[in-house]
C-alpha cells in the first residue's frame, strides 16, 4: 500500500497536470478569439474593403440529402447577399461530399442556383471535409487568395485563425439569423476544436485530397459532377 505522503503527492501531481491543462485550454481559446475578432466585418465593411476572390461558404449538415439544415440555410442566406450585393462575383461552396448518399456541396449550389445566382459562379469544394481543409483547398486547390467567410459567430473565429494562418486574406462575415438547437454543446465542441487547430496550422498537414488546380476566377462548372 502507498505510504499517504506518496497519495498525497500523486494527488496534487494530478492536479496540477489538470490544471495546466485548462489553463493552455483557455489561453489558446483566448488566443483564437482575439486574433480573429477584428477580421469580422458587415456586408457593408465588406464592400469597402475591395474586390474579394470569392466567397467561401462553410458547409453544414443537410436533411434528406435534398434540404440545408438551419445552420447550412443561414449561411447560404448571408452568402448570397454579399453576392448580390457585390462584394464578390464568385461563390465557393465547401463541404462534405465524401460519400454517395451524403452532399453537402449540391444541395448549397442548388440553393444558391434557385435564388438566380448563374451556375458557373458557384464553385463547389466537394473534399471540404474540415473548416482546416476548407481554407487549404482554398488556397491550394481553387487558388484563392482574398476571401471573405460565411458562417456562424462562434464558428467564425476558428476559421478565420486558420485561414490567416495559411496566408489567406481572410475576413468574416457572421450568418447567425436565428437561434439554434443544441447550442452549448456547439460552443463546447466549437472551443476543443480551436486547441485542436490551433495545433494543426503550426504543422500545417496536408488535407485529405488536393488534386487538380480549378482557380476560383474561372468557370464554376468545372466543379459539377
Amino acid at each position: 500500500m502507498a505510504h499517504p505522503n506518496t497519495r498525497r503527492l500523486i494527488v496534487i501531481i494530478i492536479a496540477s497536470l489538470l490544471a495546466a491543462l485548462f489553463l493552455l485550454f483557455a489561453v489558446i481559446n483566448i488566443i483564437v478569439l482575439l486574433s480573429a475578432q477584428s477580421r469580422i466585418v458587415d456586408i457593408e465593411e465588406a464592400k469597402a474593403l475591395g474586390s474579394f476572390d470569392c466567397i467561401l461558404v462553410l458547409g453544414a449538415g443537410v436533411w434528406r440529402n435534398n434540404r440545408p439544415s438551419h445552420v447550412l440555410e443561414d449561411r447560404l442566406k448571408i452568402g448570397i447577399e454579399a453576392y448580390c450585393a457585390g462584394v464578390s462575383d464568385k461563390l465557393l461552396m465547401s463541404g462534405d461530399h465524401g460519400r454517395n448518399n451524403y452532399d453537402e456541396v449540391n444541395v448549397m449550389k442548388s440553393f444558391a442556383m434557385d435564388c438566380g445566382i448563374p451556375s458557373e459562379n458557384i464553385f463547389m469544394d466537394h473534399a471540404g471535409f474540415s473548416t482546416y481543409e476548407s481554407m487549404y483547398r482554398a488556397r491550394d486547390v481553387f487558388s484563392a487568395h482574398r476571401v471573405l467567410i460565411v458562417t456562424q459567430k462562434f464558428h467564425m473565429y476558428r476559421a478565420l485563425y486558420i485561414a490567416n494562418a495559411l496566408g489567406l486574406e481572410a475576413y468574416g462575415l457572421t450568418s447567425d439569423l436565428r437561434e439554434y438547437a443544441n447550442a452549448t454543446y456547439s460552443q463546447l465542441r466549437e472551443s476543443l476544436a480551436r486547441v485542436k487547430d490551433f495545433f494543426m496550422v503550426i504543422f500545417k498537414p496536408l488535407p485529405t485530397y488536393l488534386g487538380e488546380v480549378l482557380p476560383v476566377n474561372g468557370n464554376g462548372n468545372v466543379t459539377n459532377d
